[in-house]
């Protein structure tokens, strides 16, 4: 059940994804930075370590693909380990390179205008765009429509998603991705609302992205209409009549 390469894989790349993607917005690299740099990374770590573990690096998609029989429950476990285990390291180490420089890690938190003020719309944009990451994930990776392009339509996928709505939730469409930061920044994980949006947010999303998956990808069943059928006309063969034999006479 315990893949430990499947474990280094996703545990480096969720590292990475938030070292480099929350890192980005610690140094205030702009919205257009901080997507660019959230999905070039996880498009590089899908063609990095995809082979190994799929490169999930994110507890909704692991979610999703556990739902979806793609992965077994029992190994979707040990991947969210992985998960918040690389998501909370990386989390430390902004915090400490912060620190070190008399600054601090809150720009690398998940927020936006609708964080604290409207937080079920939060969850709503948080459900949406997540329902996008995976639905491309699923048709894509998972259903190898995507070929040697799949990493960069997951990567383009989650770019987007930052740019349409990292003003308004943070866009983090990944628990491990807000959890990881969230122990250091506000709002922090004591915070009820950081479960509401960023957990169950993402969870509600990949759960519908796997249904949508598997009503597209189903066998069509199609009604054929009832038709009566029709008379079968059988045609009569006229008998011929037999010619009467002759009758023979007797010679007199």
């Amino acid at each position: 059940m315990f893949n430990s390469k499947v474990f280094v894989a996703e545990f480096i790349g969720t590292f990475a994804l938030v070292f480099i993607g929350a890192g980005a917005g610690m140094v205030g690299a702009g919205l257009v930075g901080i997507a660019l740099a959230h999905g070039f990374t996880l498009a590089v770590f899908v063609y990095a370590y995809g082979h190994i573990s799929g490169t999930h690096v994110n507890p909704a998609v692991t979610f999703a693909l556990a739902l979806n029989q793609t992965v077994k429950w029992g190994q979707a476990v040990f991947y969210w380990i992985a998960q918040f285990a690389g998501a909370i390291l990386a989390a430390l180490l902004l915090q400490a390179i912060a620190t070190s420089v008399g600054g601090n890690v809150q720009g690398a938190a998940t927020n936006g205008v609708l964080t604290e003020s409207q937080p079920i719309f939060a969850m709503v944009v948080e459900a949406v765009l997540t329902f996008f990451l995976v639905n491309t994930v699923l048709h894509t990776a998972v259903a190898g429509n995507g070929g040697k392009f799949a990493g960069w339509a997951i990567g383009t996928t989650l770019t987007f998603a930052i740019l349409a709505g990292g003003a308004l939730t943070g866009a983090s469409l990944n628990p491990a991705r807000t959890l990881g930061p969230a122990i250091f920044t506000e709002p922090g994980f004591k915070n009820v609302y950081t479960y509401v949006i960023y957990v169950f947010g993402p969870l509600i999303g990949a759960t519908l992205a796997v249904l949508v998956f598997n009503f597209l990808n189903g066998v069509d069943e199609e009604i054929e209409e009832f038709e009566e059928p029709e008379p079968v006309v059988v045609e009569e063969t006229p008998v011929k009549a037999k010619k009467a034999a002759p009758r023979k006479t007797a010679k007199k």
